[in-house]
């Protein structure tokens, strides 16, 4: 017989989700396939050559199981109890805005403050 493991356990085992009850709510809320059949059972039972099909953040995580996992270790032990087959984000990320140059807009530096208090000082003289 092939060796088999909670579904929501091998989840969190594979380091998909923090904690193990994060991981069984998701499958409870029938968030997750099991080669295609949607399941709401956290007691699955999986194993190798078995495709998960998921979300995760903004993307949507398809994944064939490899090996059984015998604890939660390090990412790199983890990394190796799966493939990912999920295809290439399509969109391209949004890339952080970069932070405009100051050009008289929003608070000024401490420099610049005692500069316009001098210039003030000096008008009213």
């Amino acid at each position: 017989m092939a060796e088999k493991l909670r579904l929501d356990k091998w989840l969190w085992h594979a380091r998909f989700f923090k904690t193990r009850s994060l991981a069984a709510t998701r499958v409870a809320a029938g968030d997750v396939r099991v080669n295609g059949d949607r399941t709401e059972k956290r007691s699955q039972m999986v194993g190798p050559e078995d495709v998960l099909t998921f979300a995760q953040g903004d993307q949507v995580r398809v994944i064939r199981i490899e090996a059984i996992g015998q604890r939660r270790g390090p990412a790199s032990e983890a990394q190796a109890l799966y493939t990912d087959l999920s295809p290439a984000d399509p969109k391209p990320r949004k890339s952080e805005p970069v932070n405009p140059a100051f050009e008289g807009k929003g608070r000024p530096t401490k420099r610049d403050r005692r500069i316009l208090d001098l210039s003030k000082a000096r008008s009213l003289e």
